[in-house]
């Protein structure tokens, strides 16, 4: 959360500022109408309107400025894992938090979270922030093959392990048939920051609740 809160205060400062000098061969991310001179040019924007072509400047660019945005939310996407992991650390619930890219036996796409370990895994936690639906479809599609795994040879009653979903952001409310497809994979196990106070005793994790 601090983290989150961090980049939040940043962003706001930023667009008060405004604009800031650069070098000739530089191109500032906030040289456009809305946000060159701060606060003055949102004002002037809000009042008089925009065109929709004026909206689309880094579509036309040739999206300069996407890595910088994704790497912005690969640190909103810490912030939820780091929320995740007070709330299990507070519960005092042993967990192992994967890292990127790392391979862990019986798992062909390694989840974020596995309760209590890879060697038992009892509960399997999958979180993401993303203001992109297409990133939101891809995470959507690897909760549903979790899910799949959990009762692949098994009766779908049983599983072998609970799946839940931890998500925020724009992206996962844009296609709500990927909603339906990510609450039935994890049988309604869907979380955000605003309910992540209620994940232990609403999912099996209250099994393991030490404190």
């Amino acid at each position: 959360m601090k983290k989150l809160e961090a980049l939040i205060g940043t962003a706001c400062a930023m667009l008060v500022d405004g604009m800031q000098q650069v070098d000739d061969h530089q191109f500032h991310r906030l040289n456009k109408a809305d946000t060159r001179y701060g606060l003055d040019s949102i004002k002037n924007i809000s009042g008089m309107g925009v065109p929709y072509a004026m909206l689309l400047y880094e579509r036309f660019l040739g999206r300069p400025f996407a890595g910088h945005r994704d790497s912005v939310s690969e640190l909103v996407g810490d912030s939820l894992e780091s929320a995740i992991e007070d709330v299990l650390t507070q519960a005092g619930i042993s967990y192992r938090k994967t890292k990127r890219a790392e391979r862990i036996e019986g798992f062909d796409q390694t989840p974020d979270f596995i309760i209590p370990s890879e060697y038992n895994p009892q509960v399997i936690i999958e979180a993401k922030i993303t203001e992109d639906d297409g990133t939101a479809r891809d995470k959507v599609t690897r909760i549903q093959h979790l899910g799949e795994l959990s009762i692949a040879g098994r009766p779908p009653d049983n599983p072998k392990y609970e799946v839940i979903a931890c998500i925020g952001g724009r992206g996962f409310g844009v296609r709500r048939e990927d909603m339906k497809k990510m609450i039935l994979s994890t049988r309604g196990k869907v979380f955000t920051l605003k309910t992540l106070d209620q994940i232990v005793r609403y999912t099996r994790l209250k099994d393991f609740k030490t404190k």
